[in-house]
């Protein structure tokens, strides 16, 4: 007899988001309501969320979320932000015990920006020199994990089943105006802290549902410009790969869409020559970059989230609308909990991007 746990399930894991794109701000406890009906597509390795507009009084500040392992490796990361940026608070992040969550690191938050006069030196602009940074200590402190490092915006994550991981975290007391999650079912990595999505790099989120056949080559692709893909998981590339293309690339996001779930070459052949030539330039110069196998992805960035489908749409997406709000979930039962009426309810196709920011003029 097979037991539970012993069954791979490849269209496993779960994920959901919503936002209010006139920048209402509200509790974690819809997304964590929202992700709940979905328990089953995940097996307890693995839960949690990406919330923005969370930190309204430090919403010019970066917010580095740290797993620490050892005294030590505090010690030593502290130091480091110590040396580099100047640090306004540093405070360990609110839990609940639960018994449901075992093996919990120290998980400590810092409020920081960098020193002036480091970025003159340099000569990188505040971003990069962030994401370098988080590079570093991700690779080069044992024991320290920088798992978030964006402005107003915070991931929360750990072992666990999603929901268990939100009352966890207590999401409930936060408020923001955009929320991803996700459950993981992994089946080819294991099941760790640092391994559980959301995967973060600045203000770029990502939750994934599916596997990554491409992983090997887009890693290789990717850490030729200073990225390393260090967490044992296919998802942590993705989060790269957007920030390479729509960061320091400056392509948009409908742009990185179409290099990472590009169109067929057969259909690129049919297009209008304005559309052929685009496509093909994107394909030949970004051709590592080009993400294959069944995916479906929810990115979160600072004013908006995108939602997308592999090109073949192998693996379940749903989108629909209410007044303000737009919901994006593995299944229609997510978004049908925390709202049971909707304007709109339709599924994108393969490849489409479907991208939702909030309103012009409103501060985020």
């Amino acid at each position: 007899m097979q037991k539970e746990g012993q069954i791979r399930i490849p269209s496993g894991c779960a994920i959901t988001g919503v936002i209010s794109k006139s920048g209402e701000r509200f509790s974690g406890e819809t997304a964590i309501r929202s992700i709940e009906p979905m328990h089953d597509r995940s097996n307890g390795l693995g839960g949690g969320f990406a919330a923005y507009g969370i930190y309204p009084k430090n919403r010019d500040l970066y917010a580095f979320h740290v797993f620490y392992d050892s005294v030590r490796a505090k010690e030593e990361c502290e130091a480091a932000l110590q040396t580099s940026f100047d640090v306004s608070a540093a405070e360990k992040i609110p839990t609940r015990r639960m018994p449901q969550i075992t093996d919990e690191p120290a998980i400590w938050r810092y409020f920081a920006l960098p020193y002036d006069k480091l970025l003159q030196s340099t000569g990188l602009d505040e971003r990069e020199f962030v994401a370098q940074f988080v590079v570093k200590i991700n690779t080069q402190i044992p024991g320290a994990y920088v798992f978030s490092s964006g402005k107003n915006m915070g991931v929360f994550k750990a072992v666990g089943f999603p929901e268990d991981v939100g009352r966890y975290y207590r999401l409930e007391d936060y408020e923001g105006y955009c929320w991803t999650a996700h459950g993981r079912y992994p089946t080819n990595t294991p099941g760790w802290w640092g391994g559980a999505h959301p995967f973060s790099l600045l203000d770029y989120t990502v939750v994934h549902n599916g596997e990554i056949s491409s992983y090997d080559a887009n890693r290789r692709w990717i850490e030729m410009f200073g990225y390393r893909c260090t967490l044992l998981t296919d998802t942590e590339a993705i989060t790269y790969i957007i920030d390479y293309l729509n960061r320091r690339h400056g392509l948009s996001l409908k742009e990185t869409a179409e290099v990472i779930a590009a169109p067929f070459w057969n259909e690129i052949d049919s297009m209008s020559p304005e559309d052929r030539k685009r496509y093909t330039y994107l394909r030949n110069i970004f051709s590592g970059l080009l993400i294959t196998g069944p995916f479906s992805i929810l990115l979160g960035f600072t004013g908006g989230m995108m939602a997308l489908n592999d090109r073949l749409k192998l693996r379940s997406m749903v989108v629909g609308e209410k007044g303000d709000r737009v919901y994006v979930a593995s299944e229609e039962c997510a978004i049908r909990t925390v709202e049971p009426t909707l304007d709109r309810l339709w599924s994108p196709r393969g490849g489409e991007p479907v991208i939702v920011r909030v309103n012009e003029g409103v501060r985020v």
